[in-house]
C-alpha cells in the first residue's frame, strides 16, 4: 500500500497504473496514474498534465461521447493536474483540479460504476452525470443531457445514477483532505503500463 509520505514522496515504492473505462469489451478510454494510497477503505491516484492518454474517436478524430458499436483510440494526453478518490464499493468518484497558480479550484463528482481491480491497474464505467462542486460550497450538474442519452439507449438507470447524486450532496464529502496535496517536483509521469489494451 503507498500513501503520501511528509515530502509529498511515497513511503514504500512508485506504482503506475492504468485507469480505463471500458464498454462492450473494450477499452474505451484511459490515462495513466500514478497510485498515491491502496486500502480497504479508498484508492487515490493521482493524474498529471502530459499523462499518456487515449480517448474514442471517430474516423475523423472528433470525440465520441457515448459508447457505440465503431470507435477508435486517439492519443490524448492528461490536460491538467488531477487527484481522484474512489471510496470502496462507491458509485462516484471525487477528482480534485488545481488552477495554473497551484491553488485549489474545484471538487468534480463522477458517477460511475464501482472501481474494479485489473492486472494493469484499475477499470470502471462511466454513468454520464457529473457535479461540479466549488471551493465556496456551490454546486451544479454537468452532462445532464449525456445522462439522459445513455439512459435512453440502456446504457444506465438515470434515476439511480440521480439517486448517488443525491446522496452526495447529503452526505457532503468535502473537503476530502487531499486539497492541498502537492506531488513530488521530482517526479517523472506516470507511464501505461504493458498489456494496457488487454481485457
Amino acid at each position: 500500500m503507498a500513501r503520501p509520505g511528509a515530502a509529498g514522496g511515497l513511503e514504500r515504492g512508485v506504482t503506475d497504473v492504468a485507469l480505463r473505462e471500458v464498454w462492450l469489451g473494450r477499452v474505451w478510454r484511459i490515462v495513466s496514474c500514478r497510485v498515491l494510497e491502496d486500502s480497504n477503505e479508498r484508492i487515490v491516484l493521482w493524474l498529471p498534465r502530459g499523462s499518456a492518454g487515449r480517448f474514442p474517436a471517430r474516423a475523423d478524430g472528433s470525440e465520441i461521447r457515448i459508447p457505440a458499436n465503431e470507435w477508435r483510440l486517439a492519443d490524448r494526453p492528461a490536460r491538467r493536474d488531477s487527484l481522484a478518490v474512489f471510496r470502496a464499493a462507491a458509485r462516484h468518484s471525487i477528482w480534485h483540479f488545481w488552477a495554473d497558480d497551484g491553488s485549489f479550484a474545484h471538487w468534480y463528482v463522477n458517477f460511475e460504476q464501482p472501481l474494479r481491480r485489473t492486472p494493469v491497474g484499475f477499470d470502471f464505467q462511466d454513468e454520464k452525470l457529473d457535479l461540479i462542486v466549488e471551493p465556496s460550497g456551490a454546486w451544479r450538474w454537468k452532462d445532464e443531457d449525456e445522462l439522459e442519452t445513455a439512459a435512453r439507449v440502456g446504457l444506465v438507470d438515470a434515476d439511480e445514477v440521480r439517486a448517488e447524486g443525491a446522496r452526495v450532496l447529503a452526505d457532503w464529502p468535502f473537503p476530502t483532505g487531499w486539497e492541498s496535496w502537492r506531488p513530488d517536483p521530482a517526479w517523472l509521469l506516470p507511464k501505461l503500463p504493458d498489456g494496457w489494451d488487454v481485457v
